[in-house]
């Protein structure tokens, strides 16, 4: 009988780690929730617990952690803040660490799973971005394994399936557009929160969801493919598909091209990572090319949305311009939701931290925190003065 894989993941009241844990469910001979670990929605959490019976949990928010403890009454392990999610991580017996919490928040766990030589489900982009080249070498370094959950990047996988790197000619990656693609760029100003939550195909949680509409998502996910595939940003492009039914594709040098399709559902590229490099069979929905009736497609608009072309940019700055341009992105975002500041703004926010904030070529991860931690004084800083 097949050993059963020992999963933890780290996120699992997001959307991600939700999806995880009905792709594990559908598996019960395969896989076993070993740990679980949130932010600090202990609410999800504790359903989570009753259902799976992982041995421990952690929850990052402090607070959240004690009072978890009080509800749980001893029935499961409660660890608490960074350090003892770090632990959980570093158990020996996780077969699987599935990294889906969001932003720069899932580095340092990512870092620890790696060291362990883990295999690591990686659906934070943040991680990459940030720290693309460390991350690169620990994988090599503690024979980890790092496996792609993030659609575009799965898809981009499988059609890797089998073939030489030497042939690839350039990686497409796709996006939905979001729901702004039609809209002017002067009416950005007047967009409103609730407007930039409604994603046309996908549902996912609050700061993806901004990224979409910014296709700042897409410009992290051109870095994350730089690291993830090792080609350069101009054989990464960028194509806008509505439908979202092509996930990415890649075109060879003797003119072919290959693309992987499925029905917008995360548990598709989620249960490909958790079974790499085998298929197992689902009854996820599937795609009616009949009723579908077309895919069309354009290319993105890089006046308009400008946080893609600054991703373009700080890939070929190097050094910590990635990390100033995701922190400046984490906050302008978590700013736009509070309804601090407006839509269009949050593109500014990010130019002006690249300006302010100097980059070092090849960082240590000391200097990649301390490019985060200036950015975020920078963007709060520059938030003051809008008001």
């Amino acid at each position: 009988m097949a050993h059963i894989k020992n999963i933890c993941i780290l996120g699992s009241t997001g959307s991600i780690g939700q999806n995880s844990l009905e792709v594990i469910a559908n598996f019960p001979d395969r896989f076993r929730v070993s740990y679980l670990a949130a932010n600090k929605n202990i609410n999800v959490l504790q359903q989570q617990v009753k259902r799976f019976r992982p041995k421990a949990v952690a929850v990052l928010d402090e607070p959240s952690a004690s009072l978890l403890k009080q509800t749980m009454n001893g029935t499961v392990e409660v660890a608490a803040g960074e350090e003892g999610l770090l632990e959980l991580v570093s158990r020996p017996e996780n077969d699987i660490v599935i990294s889906s919490l969001v932003g720069f928040a899932g580095l340092r766990p990512t870092i620890e799973a790696i060291k362990q030589g883990k295999t690591v489900a990686l659906a934070n982009k943040e991680t990459l971005v940030v720290a693309g080249e460390i991350i690169t070498k620990l994988v090599k370094e503690h024979n980890a394994r790092l496996i792609p959950v993030d659609s575009e990047h799965s898809a981009i996988l499988q059609c890797l399936a089998g073939e030489r790197p030497e042939n690839v000619a350039r990686l497409i990656l796709t996006a939905s557009g979001g729901p702004f693609l039609h809209l002017e760029k002067k009416e950005f100003a007047s967009v409103t929160v609730d407007e930039a939550l409604k994603h046309p195909n996908w549902k996912m949680g609050n700061k993806i969801t901004i990224d979409s509409a910014t296709l700042m998502n897409k410009g992290l996910e051109v870095i994350e493919a730089h690291w993830l595939f090792n080609l350069p940003a101009e054989k990464i492009e960028v194509l806008i598909h509505p439908q979202s039914i092509i996930h990415s594709m890649v075109e060879f040098i003797d003119g072919s091209i290959k693309a992987q399709l499925g029905v917008p559902d995360m548990k598709i590229p989620i249960q490909y990572a958790l079974t790499y490099p085998n298929r197992e069979a689902s009854a996820y929905n599937r795609v009616n090319f009949a009723e579908l009736g077309e895919m069309t497609f354009c290319k993105p608009d890089l006046e308009k949305f400008e946080c893609l072309a600054l991703a373009y940019e700080t890939l070929h700055r190097g050094g910590t311009a990635p990390s100033v341009l995701n922190a400046a992105n984490e906050v302008a975002v978590e700013l736009f939701l509070q309804r601090r500041i407006k839509f269009h703004h949050i593109p500014i926010f990010i130019r002006y931290s690249l300006d302010c904030v100097p980059s070092k070529a090849s960082p240590s991860l000391e200097d990649i925190f301390e490019a985060d931690k200036a950015t975020r004084s920078v963007v709060y800083e520059f938030a003051s003065r809008l008001h």
